[in-house]
């Protein structure tokens, strides 16, 4: 991974966050006049529409393709990817109408382990110590924020639920990471538009469709900044992080989530959440310190994806010599060298020994 590109995917994860993290207290708000089968429809459909507006803006201004388009061979992950962003967001909103704002807002840190653990049993991804570490003060956490009452040890269905919702999206960003190297405006607008119709039908179904004019326009424009550019801007750092590492940047949204949540509904601090979300903040230290250095072997390969040539990983010549970021079919030649790297799409090899 090339230094500059790294720390501009970690700029990008970090901005996805703080888009992000103003969902939970905001959606928690309109709730009152939404159902939330209605409220996760409306929230990917403004991710759609708003996303498919820029993207068309952006194509007038540029007739040149810069991004490789989605394919029939990214259909599996397409799907994964539809059905567990329709599933994801209605037991988050459910959650959040049984549990307050701030408590969902960190439980979304969970997502963070459902991510990690499918990147490395499914996906192969490499997770070091400090990545364990991490998993397990934020696993700790969330036991934390689930339990409603120490003495008695009974659990809080609204956690459940956000968990749930956790679980499904940490396939789904793993699913993601999969069309990574894809047009990510595009990845966006079939992600709105595919889990958006899909909440729309089950609100249908069961009944879920009232709500007023200005509650549906403000979940729109929540939709298009907290998921439409956030999903935009964190497809784009799993570019160069890898599923893994970019969910531990993206930790921030639910500390700010948290945030907002306590300065709009007077939560009361206990004791109890003050300590799950220290075990949370170190959590999140310990996932954002990832990254290692070894000599490891890129073996030959060809894909279609947004590239340039300045990273040392794509040596192929152009005539005449090319200098921009651009997209072609190309092939990789096997290579073997040594320099710091994330779990990005490029260094899916395998550790199978401590380096």
């Amino acid at each position: 991974m090339h230094v500059s590109a790294g720390r501009l995917a970690i700029g990008f994860a970090i901005l996805a966050a703080l888009l992000y993290g103003i969902s939970a207290p905001v959606s928690k708000i309109l709730l009152e006049t939404t159902s939330p089968e209605l409220m996760a429809a409306l929230l990917y459909l403004g991710a759609g529409i708003g996303m498919f507006a820029v993207n068309l803006a952006t194509q007038r201004r540029s007739r040149e393709r810069k991004e490789a388009p989605l394919s029939k061979k990214d259909l599996p992950f397409v799907i994964g990817m539809i059905v567990l962003d329709i599933a994801a967001p209605i037991l988050l909103m459910l959650g959040l109408s049984l549990t307050t704002a701030a408590n969902a807002s960190l439980l979304n840190n969970f997502e963070i382990v459902t991510t990690a653990l499918v990147a490395l049993l499914l996906f192969r991804e490499a997770i070091d110590r400090r990545l364990w570490i991490a998993i397990l003060l934020i696993v700790a956490g969330s036991v934390l924020l689930t339990v409603d009452d120490l003495s008695s040890f009974s659990f809080s269905a609204g956690s459940i639920l956000v968990i749930l919702a956790c679980v499904c999206w940490g396939v789904e960003n793993n699913c993601t990471r999969m069309l990574s190297l894809k047009d990510p405006m595009q990845i966006v607008v079939v992600k709105g538009f595919g889990a958006g119709s899909g909440a729309l039908l089950i609100a249908f179904l069961a009944s879920g469709m009232q709500t007023d004019l200005v509650s549906v326009i403000a979940a729109l424009v929540l939709g298009f900044f907290a998921y439409g550019l956030s999903i935009y801007l964190y497809v784009r750092a799993q570019r160069d992080l890898g599923a893994a590492r970019t969910s531990a940047f993206y930790a921030v949204a639910p500390f700010i989530g948290a945030a907002i949540s306590f300065a709009v509904f007077q939560t009361p601090l206990t004791p109890l959440f003050a300590l799950a979300a220290g075990l949370m903040v170190l959590g999140a230290y310990f996932a954002a310190k990832g990254g290692h250095m070894h000599k490891h072997i890129h073996e030959s390969v060809m894909h279609d994806h947004r590239h340039g040539h300045e990273d040392g990983h794509h040596t192929h010549v152009h005539e005449p010599p090319v200098f921009e970021e651009h997209t072609h079919e190309h092939t990789h030649e096997r290579l073997e060298h040594d320099h710091p790297h994330g779990a990005d799409m490029h260094h899916v090899h395998v550790h199978e020994e401590k380096k």
